[in-house]
């Protein structure tokens, strides 16, 4: 059974818990995709002032949503307008995690709830994510909220690091397609 999470807009004050809950989330998730001494080297200050920056100075139309349990920040999604290019009526899921000591608690179920309802809030009939290929636990939980992996591939590089990634679609209820 979930434990009950309160999901609001993120706040300066958030951005150390951001960081702390990107980079465990990191750290869990990801061993064994990606190099052991990438995540090792992840750190939590250098996270948060990079969360100070997003959150003080958003992207245009983007969103970051934290999930606050007890007064801790638990796990946080951002989302917005499509980053590629896409329809303008397609919004994208830029990142969501939840704490590893959260994950099956319905913190993650109550970010992606929140974060879809704020995308059709905003006229997008549907929308995207990607998964680092691999994750499979992320792709089950995806798939069991309605994305469906459509077959569209993507590599990033980062310093260090190439990132190969599945992405995931879906229309929003009620979304018409475009004439």
């Amino acid at each position: 059974m979930g434990v009950h999470v309160e999901v609001r807009a993120a706040v300066a004050g958030d951005a150390d818990g951001i960081a702390a809950v990107h980079v465990r989330a990191w750290q869990e998730a990801y061993r064994g995709l990606m190099p052991q001494e990438v995540l090792d080297g992840l750190s939590i200050e250098q996270r948060a002032e990079g969360w100070r920056r997003i959150i003080a100075q958003p992207q245009p139309g983007g969103h970051t949503i934290v999930a606050d349990r007890d007064g801790a920040v638990v796990g946080w999604a951002t989302y917005g307008t499509a980053r590629d290019a896409d329809p303008p009526s397609t919004g994208e899921l830029w990142g969501i995690y939840a704490h590893p000591d959260a994950w099956s608690t319905g913190v993650g179920h109550a970010l992606l709830i929140a974060a879809e309802e704020s995308l059709q809030a905003a006229g997008h009939t549907a929308a995207y994510l990607w998964v680092l290929d691999g994750n499979a636990r992320a792709a089950r939980f995806y798939e069991r909220h309605g994305w469906i992996e459509d077959g569209g591939t993507r590599v990033e590089e980062r310093p260090g690091l190439v990132l190969h990634e599945r992405r995931h679609v879906k229309r929003f209820p009620g979304a018409q397609d475009p004439a």
